[in-house]
């Protein structure tokens, strides 16, 4: 029985939990669901109004809160559809436009921005303290690209929809008992496809580091597998505990935050199993150009005052 725990999957597996653990995953998933919170309508409205451009705003938005409904329910998926209409800045002056766009900017890229601080933390690197200012301009540059990434993969998600159904309509006149079946295992499959390209495209650019894309793709395979069957138990979760109606008039708002918080606890144990794995295989993840790698040494000692803290005070 020992040996059989002593075999590289759960030497994986335990070596993943434990990193999770010792860097706090748990509260680094908190900090993302407190950020995207308030991010998350800005981000949706982004891409909205991105993916609109080529499809169509009605036909984005239908699918968007079609998912969200799905998700996380029709109520939830109601307060973020109100959240939007919100900030729509259709109706607004061009100063108070420009203004606009700039704070809907920065608020959908402080998620990214969260992400990759807290991966970094995960793997243990940063950036270079006189290189702030690039890091800060490369940040946004970077949560700008995957902004638009996402935009192509709703849109490419949304039009693979559309053949899909329209394949299932010639297909049920041949074979009307099994045509559900295949729709919900294509629909899967896309599904689990653009989750993977858009947990490796987060592993890949996100942190402050040089990782090969042999460990990158494991990972984010990895992930998007973690995050289908964690759907289904969150999904799960929230519908049998009614953690909507326990918070009264905000209870829309919670399922929301549960939803994004466990979302974020697979992110992160993602990014700890994509570590450990590249560790495992022998491969090196290096610091960035402009990044120095982290190492953390715990002294424990018992004394009567607390060191101080501040040497210039």
């Amino acid at each position: 029985m020992a040996k059989f725990f002593e075999k590289p999957f759960f030497k994986i597996a335990k070596a993943t939990l434990m990193g999770f653990l010792d860097d706090k995953g748990m509260k680094l998933s908190a900090a993302l669901a407190y950020y995207t919170i308030f991010a998350l309508a800005p981000l949706l409205l982004l891409l909205i109004s991105l993916a609109g451009i080529f499809l169509g705003k009605d036909a984005i938005q239908g699918k968007v809160f079609e998912e969200l409904n799905g998700l996380i329910g029709a109520s939830a998926a109601l307060q973020i559809q109100d959240m939007i209409k919100a900030i729509e800045l259709s109706d607004k002056s061009t100063f108070a436009l420009v203004i606009g766009i700039f704070t809907l900017f920065i608020g959908a890229t402080s998620i990214f921005g969260e992400i990759q601080d807290s991966i970094n933390i995960i793997w243990k690197v940063k950036a270079k303290p006189k290189k702030g200012w690039l890091k800060l301009l490369k940040n946004r540059l970077l949560s700008s690209s995957l902004i638009v990434s996402l935009g192509f993969l709703l849109i490419v998600s949304l039009i693979a929809n559309g053949m899909i159904l329209a394949m299932m309509d010639r297909l049920s006149r041949f074979l009307p008992d099994m045509t559900v079946w295949i729709a919900n295992i294509l629909n899967t499959a896309i599904t689990f496809i653009v989750i993977t390209i858009l947990f490796g495209a987060i592993f890949k650019v996100l942190p402050d580091v040089k990782i090969k894309w042999k460990d990158v793709r494991t990972g984010a395979i990895f992930t998007a597998c973690l995050f289908l069957i964690g759907r289904f138990l969150i999904g799960l979760y929230i519908s049998t505990t009614a953690t909507g109606s326990t918070f009264g008039a905000a209870g829309s708002l919670i399922v929301v935050l549960v939803w994004i918080y466990y979302t974020a606890v697979i992110l992160y144990l993602g990014a700890e199993f994509t570590q450990v794995y590249a560790e495992y295989k022998g491969h090196h993840i290096e610091p960035a150009d402009f990044a120095v790698a982290v190492i953390q040494k715990e002294l424990e000692k018992d004394v009567d005052t607390l060191p101080k803290q501040h040497e210039d005070l």
